[in-house]
């Protein structure tokens, strides 16, 4: 056994303690009405002891949580016996002392004792202690104080951790005091350690845990977590009905009657129609209805004041708070819309739509712009064809009589509706809909001037074409709708095209102007269209528009003509060889095709070197006859005729080629400039003049590189160094080629005799010669100028040059002379001079007048 050969001793006579470590009762203790609080001694082979208190359970303040005895053994297991007492919920004094549970080890036969360790009671401390602090909770103290010096301490959060130093211990004495007031909100228990040291700091005891619990005191209110609440509940709601739910927290221990709260209405706002129409349940903060009698319409909202108690609802001793619950009452559909007259008018003009022509009000007292407030209504007798409709005002909840359909006077002078109106939402059950919702409207129809119409639109006749001018053709007259006004109608021509048709102004009968053409441009299709206006004299007046389709039959009025008006065939008979021909006919089917092809007997020759076969109804084959004819153009007639009755004929030129031709039946290009009219010898020549105008361009780009050449090697007739025009040396090939010019430069010098030259500064005798002056400074242009500022130096050398007197040139020769030296281009009237090679071009003067002037040019004679 693990507790064999150790006895248990008790210091009160009431308890005993069993060799396993149970605590029994000796006598009845049903008589104790305090906590017992005793010593028990446990001898063995060392002595020990500890501190145990008791308590009857179920006792109304029982003492601190049950102690625990608890005994660990060795190898042979583990027995655990407990005696559990309840925790106190008020505060109670702890023990004098808490002793440090000694351990001692024995071996016996190889066995390791090890010594039960005693569970401290916890220490209840009261919130909002007054103090005197510090105030003490308990002695600490070690059975081997009586040996050695003992030094305690204590570590946990609230001793050496935050909150620092709300507890501390003499560590000679071992007192623990709590040194400051405790709240509970803040901090419910605390869980600390006790440590015994001797004087070198070496552990003398294991440590004990000690438990500290803050009993509550009712310091906190109830709080409500919203000042205002919103609830709502449907008018007409039966009692008993939830509403709403309020909810206050207290702070304090829930679990004590400081933290139970109770709810309880204070006042309702209004009265009406009771003064106490919701009750609140006092433990869960639901708030109900009462009594019935909810009347959105009489009272919309409710405010009700709730005020919550801690203490279980004790008004002397809780703690109480206030909120208030706004209560709206919803509206539900129990007032059915009711209209405000038996009777409506209204009127409409004839033939207009999406016009209101009435307009009908309602009452309805149930909320605005709601489903139980919303109108609709609905026309259920007087109207089968359904002309108008009735659209609600969303703002107003009136009802707009509107016409969809456009009505006729003439067949409705009046209209009698019946309209009923309900609610777009349902009524409520129990609800009974009243007689004023159905009411009667009558809507007069105002007749208005309706344009006049043409019965047939658009009105279609057939006619030949052909029909000479003055034909009538038909009467196309239109109806006035307005049969209870005596009005008269008038017609005018709206649109004619071709100008063939006119109409009588009172009657409406169409006569022709022109003779109608089936081929003109104005027909589409075979039909001829033409529009007309009616207008009656009603005020204000209206008009009516009409559109006469003639449709016009086809007569043969048209001869064929022939296709094509040009071709080209081979010289030499070919059984494949031929012209395809065919006819082209404005007339429609019976008066074209089949169509008939042949040659006419004069002149003789046509027939004898040519010849029509028929291919089918619509073409024909024209071939030659002989096996060779001559190449040229020949216009060959050909006869076509129509299948008209009777039939219409044309006589056609072809203008045919007769050309030779290569094997695959193609004229050549010889054959076909042969067959255009120009002989063997003249188509030599052509080709002998287009082989020298290509040698005559070959040798001027000769001639032209060459003056090239000569021209970077001449000397300018101004020295460069006297040259101060810069850039202005590239406008010298505008002038090229006339340097081998002659001019009279006399005309251009000024003679010493004039009179304006005495008045000259001394040292100047012409005007072409360079003043003795100091130059003028030109701008200096940049290496990489900016393409913006090009522009502006060529200003600034400008009017630097126009200023200087002694920038060239002093007189017009020397620029005109300069400008035509050394021509990149020449002249061209040197053309002549290089013409020095040893090819004859005499025979040019046999080749005709032509060319002539290339005989002259390049073949000597009188020029030479």
């Amino acid at each position: 056994m693990a507790n064999e050969g150790v006895v248990f001793q008790s210091s009160d006579p009431r308890f005993s303690i069993g060799a396993d470590g149970s605590i029994y009762t000796q006598r009845e203790v049903t008589s104790l009405t305090a906590p017992v609080q005793f010593t028990v001694t446990a001898s063995g082979p060392h002595v020990w002891e500890t501190t145990v208190k008791l308590a009857l359970m179920g006792q109304p303040t029982p003492s601190p949580p049950g102690n625990q005895v608890t005994e660990e053994e060795g190898k042979g297991g583990e027995r655990k016996e407990e005696e559990e007492v309840k925790a106190p919920p008020e505060f109670q004094a702890p023990p004098t002392v808490i002793m440090f549970p000694r351990q001692q080890e024995i071996r016996s036969k190889g066995l390791r004792r090890q010594k039960r360790d005693w569970v401290i009671p916890p220490v209840n401390v009261p919130e909002n202690s007054r103090g005197p602090f510090p105030q003490m909770l308990v002695s600490i103290r070690s059975d081997q104080d009586r040996n050695i010096s003992i030094r305690y301490s204590i570590t946990g959060v609230g001793a050496d951790q935050p909150p620092n130093e709300v507890f501390s211990i003499d560590p000679v004495a071992g007192k623990m005091f709590v040194t400051k007031p405790l709240d509970r909100e803040r901090r419910s228990s605390y869980h600390l350690r006790a440590h015994a040291v001797n004087m070198n700091g070496e552990r003398v005891e294991s440590p004990i845990d000690l438990y500290i619990y803050v009993i509550d005191m009712n310091d906190n209110r109830p709080e409500f977590k919203n000042q205002v609440y919103n609830g709502s509940v449907d008018e007409g709601s039966k009692p008993g009905t939830f509403v709403m739910h309020l909810a206050a927290f207290d702070h304090d221990d829930n679990t004590t009657a400081n933290g139970m709260v109770r709810y309880r209405i204070l006042s309702q706002t209004p009265h009406s129609p009771i003064p106490n129409m919701f009750t609140i349940n006092s433990e869960t903060g639901d708030i109900v209805t009462v009594a019935a009698g909810l009347d959105r319409e009489k009272v919309s909202q409710y405010s009700i004041i709730v005020q919550a108690t801690d203490m279980e609802g004790n008004l002397n001793f809780g703690l109480s708070n206030t909120a208030t619950a706004i209560i709206s009452v919803t509206d539900i559909n129990d007032n059915p819309p009711e209209l405000t007259s038996r009777t409506f008018s209204g009127e409409v003009p004839e033939n207009r739509i999406n016009v209101a022509v009435a307009n009908l009000t309602v009452i309805d007292r149930d909320q605005p712009r709601s489903p139980n407030w919303n109108a609709v209504y609905r026309i259920i007798s007087g109207d089968p064809i359904g002309h108008f409709t009735i659209i609600t005002d969303p703002h107003t909840n009136d009802g707009m009589v509107t016409v969809v359909k456009p009505v006729d006077f003439e067949q409705n002078r009046a209209f009698m509706l019946t309209v009923v109106v309900n609610n777009q939402a349902p009524l409520a059950s129990g609800i009974q809909s009243s007689l004023q919702s159905t009411s009667g409207v009558t809507i007069s129809v105002v007749d208005i001037n309706e344009p006049p119409f043409f019965p047939t639109n658009p009105k279609s006749i057939r006619f030949e074409e052909g029909v000479p001018a003055g034909t009538s053709l038909t009467t196309f007259s239109a109806s006035d709708p307005d049969r209870f006004m005596q009005q008269s109608i008038r017609y005018s021509k709206l649109a004619d095209p071709a100008e063939w048709l006119s109409i009588n102004t009172t009657n409406g009968q169409i006569v022709t102007t022109a003779t109608l053409d089936r081929e003109s441009i104005y027909v589409k299709n075979n039909i001829y269209e033409a529009t007309f206006l009616a207008v009656d004299n009603g005020s204000p007046m209206a008009s009516g528009t009409g559109t006469l389709q003639i449709y016009l039959i086809d007569v043969n009025d048209n001869a064929p003509s022939l296709l094509p008006r040009e071709s080209q065939i081979c010289e030499r008979i070919n059984r494949n060889a031929g012209i395809n021909i065919t006819a082209a006919d404005s007339d429609t089917d019976p008066n074209v095709g089949p169509f008939v092809f042949e040659l006419p007997t004069f002149p003789a020759s046509i027939r004898r070197n040519w010849t029509v076969s028929r291919l089918n109804g619509d073409y024909a084959r024209l071939s030659l006859r002989i096996q060779y004819l001559k190449p040229g153009v020949y216009e060959v007639p050909v006869i076509v005729s129509d299948s008209g009755n009777p039939p219409l004929s044309n006589r056609s030129v072809i203008k045919v080629k007769v050309c030779p031709c290569d094997e695959n039946g193609d004229c050549t290009l010889v054959g076909a400039v042969a067959a255009a009219g120009l002989g063997t010898g003249a188509i030599i020549a052509i080709l002998i003049c287009i082989i020298i105008l290509l040698s005559m361009v070959l040798v001027f780009v000769v001639w032209m590189k060459r003056r090239e050449k000569e021209r970077q090697t001449k000397q300018l007739l101004i020295d460069p160094e006297d040259d101060v025009r810069d850039n202005i040396l590239k406008y010298d090939e505008e002038g090229g080629g006339e340097e081998d010019q002659d001019y009279d430069l006399s005309q251009l010098q000024q003679p010493d005799s004039l009179e304006h030259i005495i008045s000259k500064p001394l040292g100047v005798r012409r005007v072409d010669e360079r003043p003795i002056i100091p130059e003028s400074q030109y701008p200096i242009r940049p290496a990489v100028p900016h393409p913006g500022d090009i522009g502006d130096f060529i200003n600034e050398g400008l009017r630097a040059a126009d200023n200087d007197p002694t920038a060239p040139p002093y007189d017009s020769l020397l620029v005109f002379d300069y400008e035509g030296s050394g021509s990149t281009a020449g002249s061209v009237s040197s053309l002549n001079s290089s013409s020095t090679g040893d090819q004859d071009y005499d025979y040019l003067n046999d080749w005709g007048p032509r060319f002539k002037k290339l005989a002259d040019m390049y073949g000597g004679g009188e020029d030479d």
